[in-house]
């Protein structure tokens, strides 16, 4: 790394409340008085997550000490609309101030971009999703297996996961390969997990490899994905997934709904999802070319795929990092 690509990164304040491990919290940076505070501290405030249970007030009064201190505010639109919502008037809301105010606004896809710049009028910066298992996982050697493993992972049931009908389908085909749904086990408290108890047993008596567990931490990520060689998205709606970042760097073939913008991270396989329909002879297309895809895939490190994410991370960092400077230079130069 250069001297040119490095920033001072502020830790994230952790609140006197909060007193539990892994405890989530709003970011402080996003309370106007301890922002007031600390504004002196700071030359750039760059959102990506966190923002979800701020009112779209606040954020207005976040925006307008920023803009009294000549502090300039950075934008990266992951979520068009919130996968945890079914409601998305708060989120666009919200989304409505940070964007008008931002100074730059970046965002994963050119398709998401097109939208932004339909929605808001605003020229989002296109960065590509660095990797997200550890490099030295990237392109691991992967296990060769005699029926492939195509993977469904329902999470918690967050609004936007819909397994159900993806399930019945799948099961209707035939053998070729064997389906794994796993679910984190949180989920079964979960308002929508009504009748979710009698649908797991009646998966695993159609022969499907169901496995409730509680959320993977980083290492079992790592595994969960060597054991499975292609991962079906129940996705109705949203627009873009760590997981189809995570898939990319282990090499699992995704298969991913034609909602959001998925398709774009990777050029993964598509089928037709979303808040109203499933297509289910196009999952069963999409499907059928994943597993055909993962003949030949296992074998050597993949050290070409490790290297491409190493030098996208890099590229990444000297792109923000480069955002970062012409913005500070601007504000001098007012």
């Amino acid at each position: 790394m250069s001297d040119t690509d490095r920033v001072a990164l502020l830790n994230d304040p952790v609140p006197r409340h909060v007193t539990v491990a892994g405890q989530w919290w709003p970011p402080r940076w996003l309370e106007p008085d301890y922002l007031r505070s600390r504004i002196a501290d700071i030359d750039v405030l760059h959102v990506h997550f966190g923002f979800d249970s701020t009112p779209p007030m606040v954020l207005s009064d976040v925006c307008s000490t920023l803009a009294a201190h000549r502090v300039p505010l950075v934008v990266t639109v992951h979520d068009l609309c919130n996968p945890h919502l079914t409601d998305e008037g708060q989120h666009r809301a919200r989304l409505d101030v940070l964007i008008r105010e931002a100074a730059t606004v970046i965002t994963l896809t050119a398709g998401a971009a097109d939208a932004i710049a339909g929605r808001w009028q605003r020229q989002a910066a296109v960065l590509h999703h660095p990797h997200v298992l550890p490099i030295d996982t990237v392109g691991a050697e992967r296990a060769l297996r005699p029926r492939p493993v195509v993977g469904v992972h329902a999470k918690h049931l967050r609004a936007n996961v819909d397994p159900w009908p993806i399930l019945d389908s799948l099961t209707a085909l035939s053998g070729a390969f064997t389906i794994r749904l796993d679910l984190d086990d949180d989920a079964l408290s979960s308002p929508r997990a009504d009748g979710a108890r009698d649908r797991l047993a009646h998966y695993a008596a159609a022969g499907v490899d169901v496995r409730v567990h509680p959320r993977f931490n980083d290492a079992q990520l790592v595994d969960y994905l060597n054991e499975i060689d292609v991962l079906v998205l129940p996705y109705r709606f949203g627009s873009h997934s760590g997981w189809v970042e995570a898939c990319h760097d282990a090499g699992v073939r995704a298969v991913v709904p034609d909602c959001g913008f998925f398709h774009e991270q990777h050029a993964d396989v598509t089928f037709g999802f979303d808040r109203n329909r499933l297509d289910e002879p196009s999952l069963h297309r999409a499907v059928e070319t994943a597993v055909r895809q993962t003949s030949g895939s296992a074998g050597a490190v993949d050290h070409e795929r490790r290297q491409r994410r190493k030098a996208q991370r890099h590229q990444v960092r000297h792109e923000t990092v480069r955002i970062y400077r012409r913005l500070i230079v601007e504000k001098d130069a007012a």
